[in-house]
């Protein structure tokens, strides 16, 4: 395991985590500026990145593959933003999300970074079908870049972490995580609300609806004694109010069904930006475990 912070970010870090949900926009905006600089200077050799390759009809409906050199039915890992439902890219700035590929391209895998449409154009369960499609594509597609098509992690962050549990656990949709080997859940919002501590209840309500009496069986919450695929929830130690709650209850449920608990972490020192930003900074700590559970996955 690998943690090294530079000076500037351990600080931020620090000075940001305690007042995190006070104003998380802002703070956001703070650790995606200093971590940008050192993400533009990582190694980008050992891999090429073919862009915008469509999955779908729609503008939003693209996915990027980043393909390590020499790649032969290689590992997987895909990657769906987030966003609170409304906005949020798979290129957020000039590094971000594509750090998170990059950096598995670097360590062998094949990255497939997720684009999707967004709300209120499309409302629940329209992100999950776009995770469907993006998986279809990538069962049809991996071994033309590389990729082992019955080896793949999907991998979702905060709105792209419910869109890939919904993916892999609601019946309603159909899909039950087909095409995948596990399921890795960062900072996701497993519970829809539009409670007053929640920053992005109107994010909810633009992709859930007005109507909250629907809210509990659309939720991956209700759905995760039915979740079977290999999965790691991971939350930040600062994270946007109730979503460390609610993972932490996700990993319960799945393990009252199943009388196995899944893989948990609270990544300290972490908030809900920088989860996903520190990757290829040369901090490796949660790479390192995601690798390791893929394989465990894989075997």
């Amino acid at each position: 395991m690998t943690i090294d912070r530079p000076d500037a970010i351990e600080r931020l870090l620090r000075e940001t985590g305690p007042a995190w949900p006070q104003d998380i926009r802002a703070a956001g905006d703070r650790v995606k500026a200093v971590y940008l600089p050192l993400l533009m200077a990582a190694p980008s050799d050992g891999y090429v990145v073919i862009r915008d390759l469509p999955y779908g009809a729609h503008p939003r409906q693209v996915l990027d593959v980043y393909r390590p050199h020499g790649a032969r039915r290689a590992p997987v890992v895909m990657f769906v933003h987030g966003g609170a439902f409304v906005r949020g890219s798979k290129d957020i700035n000039a590094a971000m999300y594509g750090n998170v590929l990059a950096w598995f391209a670097r360590q062998g895998c094949v990255g497939i970074n997720v684009e999707y449409r967004l709300a209120p154009e499309a409302a629940h369960p329209e992100g999950a079908r776009d995770v469907g499609m993006a998986c279809e594509w990538v069962a049809r597609h991996a071994a033309e870049h590389g990729g082992d098509a019955d080896t793949v992690c999907l991998v979702g962050h905060s709105a792209g972490g419910t869109h890939a549990a919904s993916y892999a656990c609601d019946p309603a949709l159909g899909f039950m995580g087909r095409h995948l080997r596990c399921l890795v859940l960062v900072s996701a919002r497993l519970r829809a609300d539009t409670l007053p501590e929640n920053p992005n209840a109107a994010g909810v309500r633009a992709y859930f609806g007005d109507d909250m009496t629907t809210y509990a069986h659309q939720s991956p919450m209700a759905h995760a004694h039915r979740l079977e695929l290999p999965t790691f929830i991971v939350h930040a130690q600062y994270e946007n109010p109730l979503l460390d709650v609610y993972a932490t209850e996700f990993a319960w449920r799945m393990a009252k069904a199943r009388r196995i608990a899944p893989r948990h972490l609270s990544l300290a020192g972490h908030n809900h930006v920088s989860v996903m930003a520190h990757f290829n900074s040369g901090e490796q700590l949660l790479g390192e475990q995601i690798l390791d559970f893929f394989e465990a996955a894989s075997r």
